[in-house]
């Protein structure tokens, strides 16, 4: 479950933010994921109160915002939402497509806590 690692990053990541503020704890934790991301959410969600535990960060609320997936043509130069399994385009249906997004994981905001 390759989620654990990437919480444990993330939480290294929080931690530096947290004491560059010099918060006393982390709120809540904001990240956007998109679905060729190659991470489940619900693991993520799971793996998250394990890499949490005896951080600033422990009693923060994971939120995760989907991000959309689209994609560039190559014939016409539009750009239109795609799903997963069909990366065409849908303003000529060609399949010579570029990703704009959606494989990214994003820390998008971190709300602290201070005293």
């Amino acid at each position: 479950m390759h989620e654990l690692a990437i919480c444990q990053s993330l939480m290294s990541q929080v931690e530096r933010i947290a004491l560059e503020h010099e918060a006393q704890s982390v709120i809540s934790i904001v990240i956007g994921m998109g679905p060729l991301s190659g991470v489940e959410a619900q693991h993520l969600k799971n793996a998250y109160s394990i890499a949490s535990a005896d951080t600033l960060a422990e009693n923060a609320k994971l939120i995760i915002e989907f991000l959309p997936l689209r994609v560039k043509c190559n014939q016409c130069g539009s750009e239109s939402d795609a799903l997963p399994n069909k990366l065409v385009c849908k303003q000529c249906g060609d399949w010579r497509t570029r990703l704009i997004s959606g494989d990214e994981l994003l820390l998008m905001s971190v709300e602290l806590a201070q005293t």
